[in-house]
């Protein structure tokens, strides 16, 4: 199933959490940290500006991301756990 997302909105699947430390204790499920790395399933249309025109994303989808730590709504479709937020919630575009 693809989602669509409307005007400034873009749906994110986030990165798994590590599962061990630097210095290697594997970690429990409670213990992880929810990473704020993601890549960018699908982007909406764009802003819509006050001419009627639409402004452009500054990612596109597959792109790696960084974001805020409370970043968009986060929601499950088909098991799949998946973060819809808007465009200024992202940080940083990583290579």
């Amino acid at each position: 199933m693809r989602i669509e997302p409307l005007g400034d909105k873009i749906v994110v699947k986030r990165m798994d959490a590590e599962e061990k430390t630097a210095g290697g204790i594997l970690l429990p499920d409670s213990a992880r940290e929810k990473p704020q790395q993601g890549k960018v399933l699908s982007v909406g249309t764009g802003t819509l500006l006050a001419d009627g025109s639409r402004a452009s994303f500054q990612v596109n989808e597959g792109d790696r991301i960084l974001f805020t730590s409370y970043a968009g709504t986060e929601i499950e479709i088909n098991g799949d756990h998946l973060l819809i937020m808007s465009e200024q919630e992202i940080l940083a575009v990583l290579p």
